[in-house]
Parts: structure tokens; sequence; C-alpha cells
């Protein structure tokens, strides 16, 4: 390329920046390792000379159309697929060849038209060797213009018209030549190729389709004959003039700059394809949670509600119990049981056998049905857990995993929910109920104990209930006692008997209270301890995903604005 004004080193310092900004958020994508050589080449490509890539089928007369444009049969022409390797032609002061690789060869020769530009002869799209169009495919990222060349006895076929779909994908500027004209007998016959192939691209691409015919033989045989008569009748003139007027010193620069733009709004847009696939694949993971800690809300609800009917039930038997003492307390407390108030053991018996009864065991016994109630709910949170993360898992076996980088993505996704579900379903097979129950029965029997100050190491919830009802009956049969023995006189009896009742009362109503706050705390704890298990158990998995879905969805919102860069960008040199 010619040394380059202040505005065109301006235009190509901003075109690196942009393409090297999305050739690092590509490569933290993770995109493929053709992808990557394709971007890299197209960057590496704004200090090389321009490309011309001629395409098409075997036979359409790729070489010969370079052949006429250089007016050198330089390229070996054929009816079989001559070409089979990627010939580079550029300018140099011996004609000579030089392997590059095994797949590429150098060919110089000292031709005015080479010396700003290289043109390269690839393989027919439809070679034999199924490697040939391999080659192609990977050298059109790297092209600045296009050649496609299609044959007058074959125009636009089935493999030309997959391959210009590929090089669709590109973004590139194409020009399209029918060549072998001279095979046709009338000028309609030509027309009618010519309308028929540009049908056909219309339906690809929508560019404003060029589109040439041309003879390549009677074209190559004119130069070297000066023929006048002959180069007219190959109507190679016109391809010529508009290669050589589209390739003046400003539209190359501008195709020059275009086309790696190209290159980079086309891997820009297939990584947001990519970012979006995966987004709304990670939406079903999502989902997944969302269903965990609905499935884990109705759950809790579910306790509370089965809890507070326990609860109510406890309440109810305690009522009854104050009911009883109130009774208790009308009967006792009377002036024809004086010598039994004399007794506080006969009385502390009395209290016992009528106000407390068989309260104890009831509570006992609706305490056990919650516990086992709990129990069996918790170990149904971890089934439901492993049903779902196993059909998660199982659902996800027969995904596509085709858009790039998410190979790795589905790996580790994968690799963790199998991980989680063995996790959850050892938690589920180890699960012993009777254990869990007796352990969540002693730290109910702890806690009411605690709160009530009692030495509890030995008694069972039901025996705590005794003791402090008791309790409360010897405190105030004892300060009733106090008042028969401090004084003489009958009256007093019932003035006492009210104080008693009043006292039982709050006694018992501390007890109740005491119990079913001890008992609320404490299944509290439990419920929150499943809980957090459950959340433990699959937080690898939470984190995962939305640390995959902040991530992709960052990336997906620089790509968007970078691209926006590049649309812009490409309006600039577009007015060039």
């Amino acid at each position: 390329m010619r040394l380059l004004n202040s505005e065109q080193e301006e235009l190509l310092k901003d075109e690196r920046r942009l393409l090297n900004n999305l050739q690092m958020i590509l490569e933290r994508l993770g995109i493929t390792q053709d992808d990557q050589e394709a971007l890299f080449h197209s960057i590496q490509q704004l200090d090389e000379l321009f490309l011309i890539v001629v395409v098409g089928e075997f036979n359409s007369g790729k070489s010969a159309i370079i052949n006429a444009l250089l007016g050198q049969t330089l390229l070996q022409e054929g009816v079989t697929p001559t070409t089979t390797k990627i010939y580079i032609l550029r300018y140099g002061e011996n004609q000579q060849q030089t392997l590059i690789s095994e797949r590429q060869i150098l060919l110089t020769a000292p031709i005015e038209f080479l010396h700003e530009l290289s043109i390269v002869d690839t393989p027919g799209t439809n070679a034999v060797i199924r490697e040939h169009e391999i080659i192609t495919t990977r050298f059109i990222p790297r092209s600045d213009l296009i050649i496609f060349i299609t044959s007058a006895d074959r125009p636009f076929t089935e493999s030309e018209r997959n391959f210009l779909e590929l090089i669709r994908e590109w973004e590139k500027k194409v020009v399209f030549v029918v060549n072998k004209i001279d095979i046709l007998n009338s000028d309609k016959e030509r027309i009618e190729i010519e309308n028929f192939v540009l049908k056909n691209v219309h339906s690809v691409l929508e560019d404003n389709i060029k589109i040439f015919s041309v003879s390549a033989r009677d074209a190559i045989r004119a130069k070297q004959e000066k023929n006048q008569d002959l180069w007219e009748k190959s109507r190679f003139k016109s391809l010529e003039e508009y290669i050589r007027k589209t390739l003046d010193e400003k539209s190359r620069f501008r195709f020059k700059l275009l086309n790696p733009l190209g290159v980079g709004n086309h891997l820009a847009e297939k990584c947001l394809e990519m970012i979006s696939s995966r987004l709304q694949f990670l939406q079903s993971d999502f989902n997944l949670i969302d269903e965990i800690e609905n499935q884990l809300n109705l759950y809790k609800e579910d306790i509370q509600r089965y809890f507070n009917s326990r609860m109510a039930e406890v309440e109810n038997l305690l009522y009854e119990m104050e009911t009883r003492g109130q009774v208790f307390f009308d009967e006792t407390f009377r002036l024809g049981r004086f010598l039994d108030l004399l007794s506080k053991a006969r009385v502390h018996q009395e209290f016992e056998r009528y106000v407390v009864a068989d309260v104890p065991q009831s509570v006992e016994e609706k305490v056990e049905e919650l516990i086992n109630w709990l129990v069996d709910s918790d170990l149904k949170q971890w089934q439901t857990v492993v049903k779902l993360l196993s059909e998660k898992d199982s659902g996800s076996k027969g995904y596509a995993w085709k858009d790039i980088g998410i190979g790795n993505f589905y790996r580790n996704r994968q690799s963790l929910i199998n991980t989680i579900v063995r996790e959850t379903r050892r938690v589920v097979e180890s699960y012993d109920k009777i254990r869990e129950a007796k352990a969540i029965a002693e730290s109910a029997r702890t806690a009411v104990a605690t709160t009530a100050a009692i030495e509890a190491s030995a008694l069972g919830l039901g025996a705590i209930v005794t003791t402090l009802a008791t309790t409360a009956a010897a405190d105030v049969t004892g300060f009733i006692m106090a008042g028969f023995i401090a004084v003489v006189g009958f009256f007093i009896i019932p003035a006492k008997r009210r104080q008693g009742k009043t006292k039982l009362m709050e006694k018992i109503s501390a007890v109740r209270k005491q119990l079913i706050h001890s008992l609320q705390s404490q299944f509290n704890k439990e419920i929150d301890r499943s809980f957090q298990q459950i959340h433990e158990a699959i937080a690898p998995y939470t984190r995962f995903i939305r640390s995959e879905r902040d991530k992709m969805t960052k990336y997906q919102s620089e790509l968007q604005s970078l691209k926006g860069e590049m649309v812009q960008f490409k309006g600039k040199l577009e007015e060039i």
C-alpha cells in the first residue's frame, strides 16, 4: 500500500483499535481456532497488499480469467482440476515459483498490474478432493475483493450457490463473471444466462450485483495477437476497466479497511447469536432454581400451617388445664375442706391428678407428631431437589451444542449438576428419619428446659411440662397456706381462693406462652437449618449460572457497543 495521508492514517488507527478490542472479547468468549485465525489474518492484512481472490468451480475458467487480466499465461489451464493448491500471484523482478507451504505457492512475475495488489487462484469449489474446498473456504476471510467465476455451459450451479452463502457471511465485495460466452450462439443466449445468474445471485445477496459476461480464451488470444476484433468479441474490456477503476488508490484503501471490518462484524454477529443462545439456555437453569425456591417456600408455608395447627391443639390442652385449675380452686379452697388444706402434699397431689392430668403426655404426643411430619417433609424436599436436578441433567444431554465457545460452558455446567445430583442423592439415601426426629426432639426439649431454667438432663418434654405446671401449683398453694397460718378466721379463705386462682392463671399462662414460644423458636431453627442445607447443596450451581449470566450479559453489552462503533466506522469508510 502506498504511503497514507493523515486522514487515512487516523482511519487505519481507529480500525486497528476496533478490531483489537473485538479480538480480546472474542478470545475471552472462546471462539474457534479457525475464527481466531480469520480475525488475526484480517488485522494483519491491513499492512499487506490489496488481495483479490478468484473463486468458482473447477473448469469454470478461473485460471484463464487471471491469465487474461495479466496478459500472460502464468497459470495452467485445463478441463480437469488443474489448480489443487492456493496460488498467490505477486509482483517480482523475475518470474518464479516459491513453495510457501504444503498448500500454498507464491508465483511472482514482472507485471505492472501486480504492483500494488496480489491475486489468489483457488481450487474449485466442487473439486474432487474435499480438502481443496476447505482451503478455499478458509482463504475467503483474507480477501479484499472476490471475483466469482461461473461458466456459460453450467451457470450458477448448486455448489456455487452454497459457496456464495459462505462468502455472504463474511460481507465481501463480490464481482460476478460468466466465462466461456464464446460457446454461445447469440447475444440472446448470453442475456438469458446473465438474467438467470442475476436472479439466483439476488436470492443469496441483496447488494448491487455487478456481472460481466466474457470469453477469457478470446481475451488472452486478443492480447497476445493484438487482435482488436477478437478483443471486442471477448467483452473483456468492460471487466478489466471496472476492476482497474474499482481498484484506484481511494477505492483500494476503502476496500482494504472494509473487508477486515466485514470479518469482524461477521464474527461479532456470530458471537452475539451464541450469547443469545447461551442466555436462553441459562434461563432454563434459572427456571429450575426458581422452581426449587418455590417448592421450598410452599414447604415453609405448609410447615407453618401445620405447626400453627399443632400448637393450637397444645394451647387448647393448656387452656383446659387452666379451666380445671379454676374448678380445682373452687372445690378445694373452701371451709369444708379446711383440714385437707392443712396438708400441702395432699393438695399438691390432687392438683397434679385433677388439673395437670394427662396434659404432659398429650403435649408430648402432639410435639412428636409435629417432629415426625417435619422430618418426612424435610426428606421430601431433598427428594424433590434430586428429581428436579436429575430431570435437568437428563434433559440437557440431548441438546445440540453447536455454537462457538459453548462446549466448555456445557461441560463445566454438566459436571457441576452431576456433582450436586450425586451429593443430594447421597443425603437422601443416608437420611435416617429416626435419628433426625430424635435430634429435633432433643433440641426442642433443651430449648423449653433452658427457657424455663429447669435442670432437664434426664427429662422428656412431658416431664418438663409436669414440672412447670406443678411448680406453679406449689407456688400458689404455698402462698395460700401462708395466708392460713398468718391469719385466723375462716372469712379469709374466699379472698385467698380468688388470689390463688389469679396467681395460678398467671403461672399457667406463663407456662403456655413459654412452651409455645420455645417450640416455635426451635422449630423455626430446624426449618432454617434444613433450608440452609439445601441452599448450600445447590449453591455452587446457583453461583455458576448467575456468574455465567453476568459474564454473558457483560460480553453482550460490550459486543453490541463495539458493533455499533463498527457500523458507524463503516459509514465513514463508505464516504471515502
